[in-house]
């Protein structure tokens, strides 16, 4: 049943104010935590039995676990607010109720939308799951409508380049996507085989406790080159050291000595596996000036 904006608003308004809950609570188990963590510290500092302290240590053990789980459940209601607001988007567009997106602005949702990916922050022993950071999505993987993806489509003189773009649909018979390009100007529809498509990531993956879910130094990737909508060859120069950085990275460009440009942050979101086209000459610094004029 398609969700009514009216639905929508009163879903979004729950959600908030339990995020705003959740908050207090999140408050009020950080000032119990810290009033044992001060316990422990004296307890440290004096001649307390060891049976003691280990009672205060599992009481300190006991706060972070539930002041941990609050956090999660308070990011998971953001997360619902993404999913409604998205599908509501998605109506939209399918209804034909659309607003033209001026370029700037554009460029600022695909910033944000990067920005405020879900971070996935593991637990003890938990698997990193697939599409979080580095980690591609499984083979067997269809990516959902409203999802961005990376997609091979045919430009002028029929070469090949790897675009931001829309699911609109999958066509399971034929094993293709629709996808639409997320460029407010071009808008271009393309039907693609499964394999010119590459899921981007739905979640940022933690550096400190998940390092191991980036991609390590000097990865050949494809990245989303700033402020155009297409991806280019790349080397990863530095990882993100803190779940808020990007990475740095050098961009092939045959006008420097060494067929790389100067190093440039591209987000989590917009870095993944690499995969040639049919015309990989062109190099990044000489491709944002082709992009700009598509994008």
């Amino acid at each position: 049943m398609p969700l009514t904006a009216e639905n929508a608003a009163q879903q979004i308004q729950e959600r908030l104010k339990d995020i705003q809950r959740l908050i207090h609570q999140i408050d009020d188990e950080r000032r119990r935590s810290e009033t044992n963590i001060n316990g422990l510290t004296r307890a440290q500092q004096s001649n307390m039995p060891v049976q003691k302290m280990k009672s205060l240590y599992k009481a300190c053990l006991q706060d972070a676990a539930v002041e941990e789980d609050t956090i999660r459940k308070a990011l998971e209601k953001i997360h619902e607010i993404r999913n409604i607001r998205n599908e509501r988007r998605i109506q939209a567009r399918n209804a034909g109720n659309k607003e033209a997106i001026r370029r700037g602005a554009l460029m600022k949702m695909v910033q944000i939308s990067a920005q405020t990916l879900p971070l996935f922050v593991s637990k003890p022993g938990e698997k990193v799951p697939p599409l979080c950071g580095a980690i591609p999505a499984e083979s067997n993987y269809i990516a959902k409508v409203g999802d961005n993806v990376a997609a091979l489509v045919k430009g002028v003189e029929e070469e090949e380049n790897w675009i931001l773009a829309e699911v609109v649909s999958f066509l399971h018979r034929q094993n293709k996507y629709d996808v639409i390009d997320i460029d407010e100007e071009q808008k271009d529809r393309h039907v693609l085989s499964k394999r010119k498509v590459i899921p981007l990531p739905l979640m940022r993956a933690n550096p400190e406790t998940d390092g191991h879910a980036l991609f390590p130094k000097d990865t050949v990737v494809m990245a989303l080159y700033p402020q155009t909508t297409c991806f280019y060859k790349a080397i990863i120069h530095r990882l993100p050291q803190t779940a808020t950085e990007d990475y740095e990275v050098l961009f092939e460009d045959s006008s420097y000595s060494n067929g790389y440009a100067e190093p440039l942050p591209v987000a989590q979101r917009y870095v993944i596996v690499y995969k040639s086209t049919k015309k990989s000459g062109s190099s990044g610094g000489g491709g944002s000036g082709s992009v700009s004029s598509s994008a």
